[in-house]
């Protein structure tokens, strides 16, 4: 290989270990990944639509105190707007200065919503993300 290319190789991996896509994190936690999602806007923009299962931690919050319950063990994937938005930038900045395992959702809710159609919870609770053939029971 040639170091054009190697560095290609290198830049290109690199990049996949600190993003994930919507469609990957939709598949995550379909799956029961253990990640833990955090929108990094703010919680009037949280409560209007999030990711189901996301934890609202605003990035300009986020310090020792504020992620002091967060699990040590977890990844977390952290996303804002979108395209524009660098709220998930920043929340990865301080997550990872602050020791935890981060991941970044280029395209944030925008790409989410827009351009994977996936679903959003409203409110102020995290929700859940359900599978669409799932069969409540009533009993």
């Amino acid at each position: 290989m040639n170091h054009e290319i190697e560095a290609a190789h290198a830049h290109f991996t690199r990049k996949l270990e600190l993003e994930a896509d919507a469609a990957d994190v939709y598949e995550d936690l379909m799956n029961g990944a253990d990640i833990v999602v955090i929108d990094a806007r703010k919680p009037d923009f949280y409560a209007k639509g999030h990711i189901p299962g996301a934890i609202n931690v605003p990035h300009r919050t986020m310090n020792a105190e504020t992620t002091a319950s967060l699990a040590r063990e977890k990844l977390y994937i952290t996303y804002c707007d979108g395209p524009g938005c660098n709220a998930s930038t920043r929340a990865a900045i301080h997550l990872s200065s602050l020791g935890f395992r981060v991941k970044e959702m280029p395209g944030g809710i925008d790409w989410w919503v827009r351009v994977d159609g996936y679903p959003l919870a409203i409110g102020d609770e995290p929700g859940t993300l359900r599978p669409a053939n799932a069969i409540e029971c009533a009993c």
